[in-house]
């Protein structure tokens, strides 16, 4: 089965790549299918934004049997759950990692210890010809560091830190990374429920 997966990310593509290699013979990037192609991400909600990315890019694939979008991001206790779908652009400049890292050091800057709890989200919905959309959510619980720790991982991966580990995010090997990360638990879910499908 061909998956088109709705991204130009690298980062993100190779994480995704490393999970469901065993179950889809080939995957592409939107750019690698030659697609070019910009969702405008303005729902209220990561499924939403998941969902639209998904339909408009399903829209374009006639050469793939299956799509799979995501959309993810960090959600900030001490933040009322902020950046969340906003995290791309958390700093009014869409995909300035290092400009929405430094906002959020500043805004976190007075936050106590025991208050600086956070979580990831990944909402992931697979289209495929003639059957009922795929959606799952991931979430990975963990607190927001005062300085970046470890030099992998992209985004926010720096200032996260995974409690059962004992590291940030930046601190963990990509296997590491793909067993605990949010995004790895929604595709294995979004697995199970494949499996189940067969199963049936």
């Amino acid at each position: 089965m061909r998956l088109l997966l709705a991204t130009n990310n690298p980062h993100k593509a190779a994480e995704l790549r490393a999970v469901l290699a065993p179950y889809f013979a080939e995957m592409c990037t939107l750019r690698e299918a030659g697609i070019d192609l910009d969702v405008v991400e303005d729902g209220a909600t990561f499924a939403e934004n998941a969902m639209k990315k998904a339909v408009e890019t399903f829209a374009l694939a006639a050469d793939f049997d299956a799509v799979l979008a995501d959309d993810s991001g960090l959600c900030v206790d001490a933040l009322g759950g902020a950046p969340g779908i906003y995290s791309a652009r958390f700093s009014g400049v869409a995909h300035a990692v290092a400009n929405n890292n430094a906002k959020l050091m500043e805004v976190m800057r007075d936050v106590p210890d025991g208050a600086r709890g956070a979580h990831f989200v990944c909402y992931v919905v697979l289209l495929r010809r003639g059957l009922p959309p795929v959606c799952v959510e991931g979430i990975c619980e963990g607190s927001i560091l005062r300085a970046p720790r470890g030099t992998g991982g992209f985004g926010y991966d720096p200032y996260f830190f995974y409690p059962p580990l004992g590291k940030g995010f930046a601190e963990l090997t990509a296997d590491e990374k793909n067993e605990v990360s949010h995004r790895a638990r929604a595709v294995r879910g979004l697995i199970a429920v494949l499996g189940a499908e067969g199963d049936g």
